[in-house]
């Protein structure tokens, strides 16, 4: 009986794990075409046809995208969203981990419901919010500014829930104590709790920043100054004026360009990711 058990167990693991190295497959050919396309002469890009490996490698494709500083200013637009989407992540930090801990530590009259209420609302998908933010932030003069990017966004619910969540598998013994001790509600907030929930935090820093920095239809909304646009519309940009693709290398530089950041940042923070996924795992003892 056991020896049967055990044999549906490697069967059930084997055909995940092929599941899985298809979906790897399929994730890392296109990436693999992009990165190795990078590294290819125009010359060859256009002569040989479909290649994965260069037959001769050259940088030239990153020398001419970096060195492109009036139609497709691609450092510009790097750094752009380089500081939008880290403004944006520490404005989330602060705003995301005060209304948790006010959803979660504090006591008043409907807490709860009025949580849930804000909750359901944030279920509506984007997309029919997305005229009301735009008259708002132009009413507010923030079209073409980095207020437009950075501002919205911000009171993310699936954020707040994640991290109150997170909150609640701290035991309310470390406030009592603290408040014994004399200290208020912030102090609490700040040296007690914040610490505690540091993998937490972190995940939200980094779907904060993801989102930001590969957000194309907000920052293709809200930007019409080319020095002012986000890596991500400034690569269509390049698409739109390379045309049919005939710098296609100097596209695939700038789009592995754009990943650099995403990804070293999921490499450093894969350990608290998984960490997050127990909620209470930011107790010990």
């Amino acid at each position: 009986m056991k020896k049967n058990k055990k044999t549906k167990i490697r069967k059930e693991q084997i055909i995940a794990m092929i599941f899985l190295l298809i979906m790897v497959t399929i994730w890392l050919i296109p990436l693999a075409f992009g990165i190795f396309t990078s590294f290819k002469s125009e010359a060859e890009i256009k002569s040989v046809g479909f290649a994965l490996f260069p037959k001769e490698w050259t940088l030239n494709s990153y020398i001419k995208a970096l060195q492109n500083t009036t139609s497709a200013p691609l450092v510009r637009w790097f750094l752009n969203s380089l500081i939008y989407s880290v403004s944006h992540t520490v404005l989330v930090l602060l705003v995301v981990s005060l209304t948790a801990f006010g959803y979660s530590r504090l006591s008043f009259r409907f807490r709860d419901t009025l949580f849930f209420l804000i909750f359901t609302i944030s279920m509506f998908p984007d997309v029919v919010s997305l005229i009301p933010k735009y008259k708002i932030v132009d009413t507010l003069g923030w079209v073409d500014t980095i207020f437009a990017c950075i501002i919205p966004g911000l009171g993310g619910v699936g954020n707040v829930f994640l991290v109150r969540q997170f909150m609640f598998g701290i035991p309310k013994e470390y406030d009592e104590s603290a408040y014994m001790d004399g200290a208020g509600s912030f102090t609490v907030y700040w040296k007690v709790i914040l610490p505690l929930v540091k993998p937490v935090m972190t995940v939200v820093a980094l779907f904060s920043f993801t989102g930001i920095w590969n957000d194309f239809l907000w920052p293709s909304i809200v930007f019409n100054n080319v020095d002012h646009m986000t890596i991500t519309i400034g690569l269509e940009l390049m698409k739109n004026l390379y045309g049919d693709f005939m710098y296609l290398g100097q596209l695939m530089a700038g789009a592995i360009i754009a990943l650099i950041p995403t990804f070293v940042l999921f490499l450093s923070a894969q350990k608290y990711f998984l960490q997050s996924m127990s909620l209470s795992s930011g107790v010990k003892g």
